[in-house]
């Protein structure tokens, strides 16, 4: 690592003023020619006062020095040799200095003071200043740079005339107590839409707590320059009454007349902030638009203003990084010595990523650890309150909410409260069926950014959005809800090739959607109605065990204690087929075969033989995997009508126990076929899938190959998550065997990560299972496609496995 100076240290900053003009006018070769003599010169001559260069981006370069005296002096020396118009910020502090390199206000205070000069000047913050020789610093005055910081003293080496500085001079826009952190992709597409000309209103709209006005702010301060009458903000939050609106931003440009004939015709930019209560008033304001042709407008609200003209962009919550950034600053001015605990992440989501949510528990550390914050977040509207000088509606998550919730009319709020059900996001379809939603009430909660919706047109909300919404429901309306919920779902899998049974494209994908809603009903079936909810697991039984069986078995346990004495034979048998399915599906058949023998004890008692038939199968199965071949050949035959496809794949694992593996081979060709034929296609991709397995184990190479390519194809169909990090692992093997390191590697890590991912005893007994194979491509390649491996998500691993093989 560079021997970057510790301590205090003076930072320079430079760039050269209006590279992109330089390039066109001296042209590719000679503007490259003058780049690099511009390069030379500044390092050699900070470099002689001993600067240390700590990063350089295109034109510019980031210096640091032990001694202000040292940086001022290099600065001096540079821009008397530089033909180049180049400027440059110097400022003096005490950063952090990590492995990385500096971090903290210092650094940006630097960059911002530079930004704000022109070619050929040199600028220099007071800190800087208080240690240097001040006959050759000319004093400027006081400035607020555009981080929207508080006014700086700000100096200039030597009296040469320059311009104004490019910073804020004709503003009011408060100064925020905290640093501006991330949202640096927001920030330029924000800035982006108001230099474009035809955004002359722009609305940033989002949840409460989302960070639009912090957002907005920013964007203001950024784009100054291009409102030479100035950025005012006028602050809407205090208001009550809608009329009250105009009046307020004549004030904040000075008073004394009306609003379009405070602006007339001069060129500024006004922040309405927070408009959503007072939203009546849009059409008065978007009025001024066309009175005053050079001003625009940008506004922070919770809603669209629906006025013509108006660009809506909506705000995102934060991006995970931005999260962990934000949290750890605010909790460390907070807890200086606060250190972030392994599961901020989960903190994070448990936040929403929502700016508010995270500052106000990032102000708890001082308390609470971050697991201790976790523990607690079931109260989290009350738990999460600011400080003395936040603003009322702030204070607390619940303020905020209840902020929201206010303005709403009755219908918008029994909607709110009905949707606070859906756990897992929900369809138009769904919401119109459970929470009797009408089409122009549920656009306006999305229009009020109380419900988002998703890219993949489903909807939701926001944990804390839906938590407060459910705290609106009594109880009867709370179970009347789920009712409904439950009854829509029944509904909804009836047609959704999911139970066992079932032919055709099996909706694994649909399944996977509304998860949380099935697993939100199912516990609240176990005390109100577990026969019903015993009949959505069956509905959704494929699902189960191709996705979560330990969840699934949980479920039936709890169903079934709560039925109790009023489970019928044929349901009970139903119920425990599968729980059978989820002992066989991680690896314990010797437990399936108890309970499908209770099964079928069951069904017999009932006069249910086909049933009975293929639970007969299952045994058989269970028995070929203990190696009990006779008895698995033996229950194969005699139960061969009750269920082809799965008697043929048994005769397969005989044929594989007996040595056979032509036989074998033929065999589950035909089970994978016949199943395919009866539409089901999960079958036909683990028999495909087991057989080359065995086949691997065999030596049968390239059988084996083929199968994996048919089987993976066929689980990636049906979304068979519990399957297709066994058939990477195993297809790691083959490429192993034949001689691939790099594709081996890959598909190892992706089935490692996978199992981190989510833990599951089947891949884990795979990945144990398949390791001895890889001892032939060990070494550098090897792991180098293993690191590689380990960043791919499951998706992108099966598109790596299919596509490298076709």
């Amino acid at each position: 690592m560079r021997n970057l100076p510790p301590g205090t240290v003076t930072f320079v900053f430079t760039d050269i003023e209006g590279s992109t003009r330089l390039l066109q006018e001296l042209g590719a070769d000679d503007y490259a020619a003058a780049l690099a003599e511009h390069r030379r010169i500044l390092r050699d001559a900070f470099e002689r006062q001993g600067g240390v260069e700590v990063d350089t981006q295109g034109d510019a370069f980031f210096f640091a020095f032990p001694t202000a005296p040292g940086a001022l002096a290099a600065a001096r020396e540079g821009q008397l040799a530089l033909e180049l118009p180049v400027r440059m910020g110097v400022h003096t502090g005490t950063p952090l200095l990590t492995e990385e390199g500096y971090v903290g206000a210092d650094v940006h205070r630097a960059a911002r003071i530079a930004a704000a000069g022109y070619g050929g000047q040199v600028l220099v913050s007071a800190a800087t200043a208080a240690l240097v020789d001040s006959d050759d610093l000319h004093d400027l005055g006081d400035h607020r740079l555009k981080d929207l910081s508080a006014p700086e003293r700000i100096y200039q080496l030597g009296e040469s005339e320059f311009p104004p500085l490019k910073t804020l001079y004709r503003t009011n826009l408060p100064i925020p107590a905290t640093q501006f952190l991330g949202r640096e992709h927001e920030l330029a597409e924000v800035c982006e839409l108001l230099a474009r000309g035809d955004a002359r209103l722009l609305t940033l709209t989002g949840a409460g707590g989302s960070g639009k006005t912090r957002l907005a702010l920013q964007a203001a301060g950024q784009v100054a320059d291009a409102y030479p009458d100035g950025v005012w903000w006028v602050p809407l939050a205090p208001l009550a009454d809608p009329a009250d609106v105009e009046p307020a931003a004549a004030r904040a440009l000075g008073g004394g007349g009306s609003l379009p004939e405070l602006v007339g015709g001069r060129r500024l930019l006004l922040l309405l902030d927070n408009f959503e209560h007072v939203v009546e008033a849009a059409p008065d304001v978007a009025a001024v638009l066309t009175a005053c042709p050079h001003a625009d407008l940008l506004v922070t609200s919770r809603e669209r203003l629906r006025v013509q003209g108006e660009h809506v962009y909506p705000v995102p919550v934060l991006e995970r990084a931005e999260s962990r950034r934000l949290f750890v600053a605010r909790a460390r001015a907070a807890e200086p010595n606060f250190e972030p605990g392994k599961q901020l992440d989960e903190l994070c989501q448990r936040l929403d990523d929502l700016p508010l949510a995270l500052e106000l528990a990032a102000a708890r550390t001082s308390l609470l650890s971050t697991e201790q914050l976790l523990e607690r977040l079931g109260d989290r509207l009350d738990l999460l309150r600011g400080g003395r000088d936040a603003e009322t509606r702030q204070q607390t998550l619940r303020a905020t909410l209840e902020w929201s919730y206010e303005l709403l009319e009755p219908e918008e709020r029994r909607l709110l409260a009905a949707l606070s059900v859906f756990r897992g996001g929900w369809t138009l379809e769904a919401a119109e069926w459970v929470a009797g939603a009408g089409l122009e009430f549920m656009q306006s909660l999305v229009d009020k950014s109380l419900v988002r919706r998703w890219e993949s047109g489903r909807f939701g909300m926001l944990e804390t959005i839906r938590e407060f919404g459910a705290e609106q429901l009594s109880e009867d309306e709370h179970d009347a809800q789920l009712r409904r919920l439950l009854d829509y779902l029944l509904e909804l899998f009836d047609a959704a090739n999911l139970s066992v049974h079932a032919r055709g494209e099996p909706a694994i994908v649909l399944a996977q959607e509304e998860r949380a809603n099935v697993d939100t009903v199912l516990a609240w079936a176990a005390v109100a109605d577990p026969l019903a909810g015993l009949r959505l697991l069956e509905l959704l039984e494929m699902y189960w065990f191709t996705n979560d069986p330990i969840r699934a078995r949980e479920h039936v346990d709890a169903l079934t204690t709560a039925a109790g004495a009023g489970l019928d034979p044929a349901r009970h048998a139903r119920a425990l087929r599968l729980r059978g399915a989820t002992w066989e599906f991680v690896g314990r058949s010797d437990l399936a075969q108890r309970e499908y023998a209770r099964a079928i004890e069951l069904l017999e008692s009932v006069g249910d033989a086909a049933e009975a038939g293929h639970l007969t199968l299952r045994i058989a199965n269970d028995a070929a995997d203990q190696g009990d071949v006779e008895r698995a050949r033996r229950l194969a035959d005699e139960g061969f009508d009750a269920d082809p496809p799965l008697a043929l794949h048994i005769l397969s694992q005989v044929a594989f126990a007996e040595n056979d593996a032509a036989r074998a081979a033929q065999l589950a060709r035909e089970a994978a076929v016949t199943a395919r034929a009866e539409g089901n296609a999960w079958f036909s991709a683990v028999t495909l899938v087991g057989a080359a397995e065995r086949l691997l184990a065999l030596g049968d190479l390239q059988t084996a190959g083929r199968f994996f390519t048919e089987g993976l194809e066929l689980l990636h169909s049906v979304s068979d998550t519990v399957n297709l990090p066994i058939g990477l692992a195993a297809d790691a093997a083959l490429a192993s065997q034949l001689g691939d390191p790099v594709r081996a590697g890959t598909l190892w890590g992706a089935a490692e990560a996978d199992g981190e991912r989510t833990p599951r005893p089947t891949t884990a007994a795979a990945l144990t299972q398949y390791e001895p194979y890889l001892a032939p491509v060990r070494g550098d390649a090897f792991e180098k496609a293993r690191l590689h491996g380990r960043t791919l998500s499951l998706e992108q691993a099966i598109a790596f496995a299919l596509g490298e093989r076709g």
